[in-house]
């Protein structure tokens, strides 16, 4: 692919703002897979969440931002991105799990694209899981890795593959730095492999491709309450894993915040390494936040506050904002700030 070849398309009018509102609580405005961006040097936190070719006006799914000064009141949506033709993706099949971090003085966003027409090997189709009715087929699905200058974009792509292997099913990839060393921590999809996992893959310093082998975290099965649930099946299941966030707690200690599903609702959960390292070995714990809510990540607030968001219920889902505390040894739940 020829150098520069997104410029034309950064060049075109992509920051075109949708009709924006000011002053918004959460409940006015719908979101899924929610992330936080503190800018310190603005003192703007940044929201950000994928948005549909039709949100966005056109023919290509996106992600927009919203903006506060107080958590409180959000102004938006900004259009910040929109998936550009020439990648593995379709950029009509919509971006999942959207999330901006500040590393190496640039602004990576890490985005879930999709390419449903490209399907991955699979061996038996009598094995296929069930999903919204119909057997569903592994294909093309990962994190992509953009970058910008500003944590309003325009995001330029790395590359043109996902962050993990390409042959992997795999979504809701985060950045994680780990001595120095930067990795990509994400879900592998339960479509492709029916028990959902969470890896893990070294990246070059750069970000621009892979720096090693991907190796397991934990398997979404072995959480005490997912366990219950295979016990009492009457047929085989299959187990979610999504959404993780990584915190080392003030002791050192290494925790994960993930989401998959108890009894058929979304939510929110902790995993812990008991060697305070990403290749762990990994112990769950038990659901932080239910009620059918999930995908949650871990913030500080300008006032030094430890904050999480999370979307609630999981479907129609609007944003939840919680105050954390840090015990050392985990997170729990202060209050819940926005209801």
């Amino acid at each position: 692919m020829p150098n520069g070849w997104w410029a034309l398309l950064l060049a075109a009018p992509l920051l075109a703002q949708t009709p924006v509102k000011t002053g918004m609580p959460f409940s006015d405005f719908y979101l899924h897979d929610p992330f936080i961006l503190a800018h310190k040097a603005t003192q703007t936190y940044y929201l950000y969440c994928g948005a549909g070719a039709r949100q966005l006006g056109g023919q290509r799914s996106g992600v927009v931002t919203y903006k506060s000064k107080d958590m409180l009141h959000w102004d938006g949506p900004y259009k910040v991105f929109e998936v550009p033709d020439g990648l593995w993706a379709d950029p009509a099949q919509g971006v999942w799990a959207p999330e901006v971090h500040f590393y190496r003085g640039k602004y990576y966003l890490m985005a879930t694209l999709h390419n449903s027409n490209k399907l991955l090997p699979y061996a038996d189709e009598e094995k296929l899981p069930i999903y919204n009715g119909k057997k569903a087929k592994p294909h093309l699905r990962g994190t992509q890795i953009f970058v910008a200058d500003s944590p309003e974009g325009p995001f330029a792509p790395l590359g043109n593959s996902p962050a993990p292997p390409a042959e992997l099913m795999t979504l809701d990839g985060t950045l994680y730095v780990e001595g120095g060393v930067p990795y990509m921590v994400y879900a592998h999809e339960w479509i492709q492999v029916l028990d959902g996992t969470m890896e893990a893959v070294p990246l070059k310093k750069d970000l621009t491709a892979q720096a090693g082998a991907p190796f397991l975290l934990f398997k979404a099965s072995e959480a005490p309450w997912v366990s219950e649930q295979a016990k009492k099946a009457e047929k085989p299941q299959n187990f979610v894993t999504d959404g993780p966030c990584l915190y080392k707690t003030k002791k050192g200690k290494l925790v994960m915040l993930w989401s998959s599903y108890r009894d058929g609702l979304y939510v929110e959960t902790l995993a812990y390494s008991t060697s305070g390292k990403l290749r762990g070995p990994w112990k769950q714990g038990e659901v932080l936040v239910g009620n059918d809510s999930g995908h949650g990540m871990l913030f500080e607030s300008f006032e030094g506050k430890l904050m999480m968001v999370l979307h609630q219920p999981f479907r129609q889902a609007r944003g939840k904002l919680f105050e954390m505390e840090d015990t050392g040894e985990s997170v729990r739940v202060v209050k819940q700030i926005v209801q």
